[in-house]
């Protein structure tokens, strides 16, 4: 992700504690954000003494800024380097009409400078924002530690947290998803409420299959840009095995889809990639869909909208590429750990070694000539997460749950894109997911960010979200 988030900063501030923490604590947060590659807006020392919030009139001031750069600002960290005024930086956020996630920090005392001169009470100020955010209806996150020094390693792993989440909310600000054909019809698992997504701003675009295919046919292979494609999908994983008339079908979808993804400003796809795909266009576009999502255009298959939304999320939590899989086996006898599988668009970026390769299951009944495309390989070692999303028409609400493992070297021979993960508590949650009336598909990313999704979602877009990560 290299898009620069900017961050508002409110330094609380109450004058008759020392107020020249105030000036001390302000340049050290903005030099720590700065080192984090984040814009910092607020109040300069010309505008309030030290750039803090203490009155009515600094609230305003404050506020104004930060209207000012609305369109801007990601998310507001609030730091109290004495006990600050709690009805000012309410107040702020409040006539700033800012809707973004909000970081509450406030700095330790030493015991051994407990005087008048000295003290902060920041412990004790922190309670009183909080009491008054709520009493405004402001939704706010916390540090880990009640009272931190922004040096402290624990509050640096808060702030990257912090940014996550900022980039969460921005994320789903107004996103668009495309919807490529209709669902498998025995598929009804994948099913899902546009009007459901649409409350909560998550908009869909449909285009049907036909109008891709009549798109590929009016590309040119003279065109230099259609070499291009081919070249570069040569060039994503080894393609040894695969006739030159696939590829050239791949390349022609590849830049058909992708066009139509700038054209709608869409933010990833879901697409019908069996059996129509094959039997009237004659691929897998499972090698398509797994470039995409590895150049972070999230790509599910079976039509899978709200999986796309699921891997959407953890990208913008890692920024790092997510793919769709199976809960596909259970794995000997271990019961906590299990079988993912797809056959595969993984993303290559997952796996330990790649090729290209006809999809073994769609041949048994159109034919490998038909079913060139799969990318195959086995999901690498690593700690990852775990996502997934879907709409209850029951409730008229995104429900979910979230959760992480790790990746493991147990022994497996199969074919596609597969792996063996190690889940605590994964009997639980496998019954949780069938009580539930979740997909079979889930979403996994690279990463640990389940605190991250779950702080997002609850708090901020109101969702329900299960989390089966256990609180540090």
């Amino acid at each position: 992700m290299e898009e620069k988030l900017v961050i508002g900063l409110i330094v609380g501030n109450r004058n008759f504690f020392p107020d020249y923490f105030c000036k001390i604590g302000r340049e050290k947060m903005i030099d720590i954000l700065k080192k984090k590659k984040i814009e910092v807006i607020s109040l300069s020392e010309n505008e309030t003494k030290f750039g803090a919030v203490e009155t009515w009139q600094d609230a305003k001031k404050c506020a104004e800024i930060f209207k000012k750069n609305r369109d801007r600002i990601d998310g507001i960290i609030v730091t109290l380097p004495n006990f600050g005024d709690e009805k000012a930086i309410a107040d702020t956020i409040r006539l700033s009409n800012l809707d973004v996630p909000v970081l509450i920090h406030a700095w330790p005392d030493e015991p051994d400078k407990m005087d008048v001169e000295n003290r902060r009470d920041s412990f004790c100020g922190k309670i009183s924002v909080c009491n008054n955010l709520i009493q405004y209806g402001i939704k706010f996150s916390l540090t880990s530690l009640h009272t931190v020094n922004p040096e402290n390693e624990i509050f640096l792993k808060d702030i990257d947290n912090f940014i996550g989440v900022c980039r969460i909310i921005k994320g789903l600000k107004n996103v668009k998803f495309g919807a490529i054909g209709t669902r498998p019809d025995a598929f009804k698992t994948v099913r899902y409420s546009e009007k459901i997504l649409e409350k909560y701003g998550i908009s869909i675009s449909t285009i049907d299959l036909s109008e891709i295919f009549t798109k590929t046919e009016k590309v040119s292979e003279k065109d230099p840009q259609l070499k291009n494609e081919i070249s570069r999908i040569k060039e994503y994983t080894d393609t040894s095995s695969i006739p030159a008339s696939s590829i050239i079908k791949m390349a022609k979808l590849k830049f058909v889809i992708e066009k139509w993804i700038k054209e709608n400003d869409l933010s990833g796809i879901a697409l019908q990639c069996w059996t129509s795909m094959e039997e009237n266009y004659g691929i897998v576009p499972c090698g398509v869909m797994s470039f995409l999502s590895n150049s972070l255009i999230p790509s599910a298959c079976e039509v899978d909208i709200t999986g796309v939304l699921s891997m959407y999320i953890l990208q913008l939590a890692s920024g790092y590429p997510s793919a769709i899989v199976d809960w596909n086996n259970n794995y000997q006898g271990e019961e906590n750990k299990v079988v993912i599988f797809h056959c595969s668009n993984l993303p290559t970026y997952f796996l330990k070694n790649h090729k290209m390769d006809f999809q073994e299951i769609i041949a048994n009944n159109i034919g490998k000539e038909n079913s060139y495309g799969a990318i195959f390989g086995r999901i690498k070692k690593s700690h990852l997460t775990f996502l997934r999303l879907t709409t209850d028409d029951f409730t008229g609400k995104i429900k979910g749950y979230t959760g992480e493992g790790e990746s493991t070297d147990d022994k497996l021979d199969t074919f596609g894109g597969y792996g063996v993960v190690e889940i605590p508590k994964l009997q639980k949650i496998m019954r949780y997911i069938c009580e539930n009336g979740f997909e079979h598909h889930t979403i996994i990313n690279l990463s640990s960010t389940s605190e991250i999704i779950t702080e997002s979602l609850r708090k901020y877009k109101g969702l329900e979200i299960e989390s089966f990560v256990s609180p540090q």
